[in-house]
């Protein structure tokens, strides 16, 4: 039986006695580093009060632990410790066997005395411990004498490991100007050795290089920054050196490093500043709108959006000529042409122009304005410029019976330079192809050339020049619409050639046409038409006109009793009359056959002389033919073909035959 002052696992331990020998940390100690082993004796007596030969204070003991440093570098085994069984009289006839992780390989029993060796180097950062097994045979037997046991070898630490960081080097950035104190990053080592024992594995923080800028937090890691108003534009980049020291920091501990490279982010601290209060600039009088004058620049010490800058023009007589734009990528101010310039106008601008920045830090603000100004002088170059129109644009009206050689508009141009040359004026061809126009060389008189028709062309859209004397090449140029008004020099007529027919039969007062009129003229209040009989024609005695104020007109029979024997053709003269001052007329001709019809007004057959000859056949005889084929047909289909063909027959006229 394993024997123990404080037995606590009784059932594992039954049988006979065998006793396993421990030692205290420091009395291990002092026999690794003696190399003489503490005699064996009863745990109980290791356990107890009594002082012992060494005078030392006691530790706490566990009864199935052995504990052996690590690292051992001795050429001979390291002594664990002893097994012993109550059993064995020291006369060999006890055979001890240890099994489990490490035996053989790690350590070794003397199977006669129970003592217990390691062969190999320990690791306690590779292995914290090893389980292993004891038995006690009868030699010659081989039966076991005690039940098979476990316990443990711990493999105590020694402070073997330097700390180290695992994440380094470290990236961290801090805002500049931040107050002392600030935190910028936390830094963290780590210890391989064992951190429940001793100062091994007890890690302190102090700073090698970065001082007196940043200070590390002794036992957290944690850096800030120590220096009040750390200025960017100054430095930007700091590269600080920290060491964890293991043993709490104590002399003899083991210490590595790391490196923390830590930039200062930029605020808005600094404001803009024009490295010049005065700029010249220059620019020609033809320059366009939207052409660049010149660039002015306000420099500013920050970065990004700090130094991002609006430009303005505050003040000046130039405000209104001028504008200024910010170049975002290269932050300049971009001074343009705002209106057309005149040299002989004003010949000079001034501008006051401010850059500020458009985003502030509050904190900065009593450090001063963020902003600054410069002046900005603008000269205007003259150029020799083509000669200028005024107006720009001409529109003219003119009536359309207006006499050839009158002058319907004076186009005026001037010189805009200061030497006001002579200007002489043409029309550019191209815009007047018929030579309806042309234009005085001096003067610049614009005056008819040709008869005009508005019921040709209305409107004329001429280009007419002007050129220095001086210098042919500076020519100007302007447009002239011309509005040709309408005259009544048109008389109304039918639009086309009107024919109508009448039934022998028909009644007095029956509508036959109706007519209208179309006139080319186009007055201001419209058309109204006039129809009445031609004076020839005013007592006829067949027909007659009402007119339906409307611009149209009704024909209408006078009497009853038509018969194609009598007369088949009828001429009707219709006079048609404008309203327009002085008033035109003209006289249309109806023609109105006179037919066989039936009871209900439809044709039957018309006047044979319709038949006479092909090359004059009217359109109203054609109709009357085709009704009678139309007839022709039906009565076919009736079973009465004799006699439509003998009416057919009559219809034709006795010289068409």
């Amino acid at each position: 039986m394993w024997t123990s002052g404080r037995m606590s696992n009784a059932k594992s331990w039954l049988g006979l006695g065998m006793s396993l020998y421990f030692w205290g940390l420091m009395d291990l100690t002092t026999t690794v580093l003696s190399g003489t082993p503490t005699p064996p004796g009863k745990l109980e007596a290791l356990l107890s009060d009594k002082p012992q030969s060494h005078s030392r204070t006691k530790r706490s003991w566990v009864w199935n632990q052995f504990f052996v440093l690590e690292e051992y570098t001795g050429t001979d085994p390291l002594y664990v410790g002893k097994l012993h069984s109550d059993m064995d009289r020291g006369d060999g006839s006890i055979k001890y066997i240890l099994s489990g992780e490490g035996a053989g390989v790690v350590f070794t029993i003397d199977d006669t005395t129970g003592d217990i060796h390691a062969i190999q180097r320990l690791d306690r950062e590779e292995r914290a411990q090893y389980t292993l097994r004891a038995q006690a045979l009868d030699r010659r037997t081989g039966r076991p004498m005690e039940p098979e046991s476990e316990f443990i070898i711990k493999i105590q630490d020694i402070n073997d490991n330097e700390p180290k960081f695992l994440d380094g080097p470290y990236v961290a950035t801090v805002p500049e100007m931040s107050p002392v104190g600030t935190s910028v990053i936390q830094v963290t080592a780590t210890d391989a050795d064992d951190p429940t024992y001793g100062n091994s594995a007890r890690v302190v923080y102090s700073i090698l290089q970065g001082q007196p800028y940043f200070s590390v937090d002794s036992k957290t890691g944690v850096i800030r920054t120590a220096l009040m108003n750390m200025d960017r534009e100054a430095k930007e980049y700091y590269e600080v050196i920290i060491q964890a020291k293991d043993m709490g920091g104590q002399l003899g501990g083991l210490a590595g490093t790391t490196t923390v490279n830590i930039t200062l982010l930029d605020v808005n601290d600094n404001p803009p500043r024009f490295p010049q209060k005065h700029y010249q600039m220059s620019v020609l009088e033809s320059a366009p709108v939207s052409a660049t004058v010149g660039r002015v620049f306000a420099k500013d010490l920050d970065e990004g959006i700090n130094a991002e800058m609006k430009y303005t023009i505050v003040d000046g007589d130039g405000a209104d000529a001028f504008d200024i734009n910010t170049d975002p990528n290269f932050q300049v101010g971009i001074i343009t042409v705002k209106k057309p310039l005149s040299f002989e106008s004003k010949k000079s601008y001034t501008l006051k122009v401010e850059g500020a920045n458009p985003h502030l830090e509050m904190r900065f603000l009593n450090l001063g304005p963020f902003q600054d100004t410069t002046t900005v002088h603008i000269s205007v170059e003259d150029v020799d410029e083509p000669p200028i129109f005024e107006p720009g644009f001409y529109f003219v009206e003119v009536p359309e019976d207006v006499a050839i050689g009158t002058t319907i508009q004076i186009i005026s141009a001037k010189d805009p330079d200061v030497t006001n040359n002579s200007i002489r004026y043409s029309i550019d061809r191209s815009s007047d192809p018929g030579r309806f126009f042309y234009v005085d060389i001096t003067t610049g008189a614009l005056m008819t050339a040709r008869p005009l028709d508005r019921e040709e062309f209305s409107w004329h859209n001429i280009t007419v020049l002007a050129m220095e004397m001086n210098n042919p090449s500076q020519v100007g140029s302007v447009s002239v619409t011309i509005k040709v008004l309408d005259v009544n020099d048109n008389a109304p007529e039918f639009p086309r050639f009107y024919e109508a027919f009448v039934c022998e039969n028909a009644k007095a007062g029956q509508l036959i046409q109706t007519v209208s009129a179309v006139d080319q003229d186009d007055p201001h209040s419209g058309q109204h038409f006039y129809y009445s009989l031609a004076p020839e024609a005013a007592n006829n005695p067949n027909f007659t006109i009402r007119d339906n104020q409307d611009n149209t007109a009704r024909i209408l029979t006078r009497r009853s009793g038509f018969r194609q024997q009598e007369q088949s053709v009828f001429y009707l003269p219709i006079l048609i009359a404008d309203s327009g001052q002085p008033v035109l007329s003209s006289t249309g001709t109806l023609t109105i056959q006179v037919c066989t019809c039936d009871d209900h007004g439809h044709v039957l057959s018309c006047s044979p002389e319709a038949y006479m000859l092909p090359v004059s056949l009217s359109r109203g005889a054609l109709i009357a033919i085709l009704a009678c084929i139309f007839v022709l047909l039906v009565t076919e289909h009736m079973n009465i073909v004799v006699p439509t063909v003998k009416l057919f027959v009559n219809t034709l006229h006795p010289l068409h035959l």
